[in-house]
């Protein structure tokens, strides 16, 4: 009985310790040199082809493209034979449906073609595509604890994340590979007493600019793991 006990404990070191050992920021900083060897990211210039996947099955194809250095963003998205495409280029916003900048009132309230929603996806897609380097930003509080945590069935180093007020309310958890540090799973809550908010399954690697971006993100509600949607990253491509 010591012998299996001690023999738990010896597989259970090499774990914890590292989680002990690692401040929150250094983990970051592997993450990020796992995701972005390089630091291509601040000066990201791609296009990414990306397919959202209903539980009812829908779908919605979406072209992006970013280019950080000149602030420009860009995303055209088809579903149910519309196509909507909407750009923040240095703050100046341009909306389009079906190819055309003519729209009604009535049209424009139906598809929720607003600069407010554009500069939304714009902050959407960059925050998500740009993590774990996001979590450089000014605003971003990254916990110095690094936590241990199983999920699904998988040990985990997990950084909790907040972030100032004018920047967002939201509790965030970044789930790290103990071995790769690759980031495979966030989470996060607007009140966690009551379980809310969603997490976020990441599966596949997709590579451009030298940087691996999650390929697939599934969504779940954290309170019952319902199955929201999933985003798929068909192909990606430097510009």
């Amino acid at each position: 009985m010591i012998k299996c006990y001690f023999i738990f404990l010896i597989t259970l070191l090499p774990f914890s310790t590292i989680g002990q050992e690692l401040t929150g920021q250094q983990l970051l900083e592997k993450a990020i040199n796992f995701h972005d060897p390089n630091s291509a990211w601040p000066s990201f210039h791609g296009k990414l082809d990306i397919t959202m996947e209903t539980p009812d099955g829908k779908e919605r194809v979406s072209e992006i493209i970013m280019n950080l250095p000149k602030e420009f963003f860009k995303a055209t998205s088809m579903k149910d034979d519309i196509e909507i495409e909407q750009t923040v280029s240095k703050g100046e916003c341009t909306l389009s449906l079906n190819g055309s900048t003519d729209f009604s009132k009535e049209e424009a309230k139906t598809h929720r073609l607003t600069c407010e929603r554009a500069s939304m996806y714009k902050n959407y897609y960059t925050y998500l595509y740009g993590l774990p380097m996001k979590l450089r930003d000014k605003g971003t509080n990254v916990d110095p604890q690094v936590q241990t945590k199983t999920f699904k069935g998988k040990k985990y180093l997990v950084l909790k994340v907040t972030y100032d007020k004018e920047v967002g309310e939201d509790i965030w958890y970044f789930y790290f590979d103990p071995q790769t540090y690759a980031m495979e799973v966030y989470q996060f809550f607007h009140d966690e007493s009551i379980n809310d908010g969603e997490y976020i399954l990441l599966s596949g690697m997709e590579t451009v600019s030298g940087i691996n971006m999650p390929k697939t993100r599934a969504w779940y509600y954290n309170r019952d793991d319902k199955h929201l949607g999933t985003d798929v990253i068909k192909k990606a491509s430097a510009l």
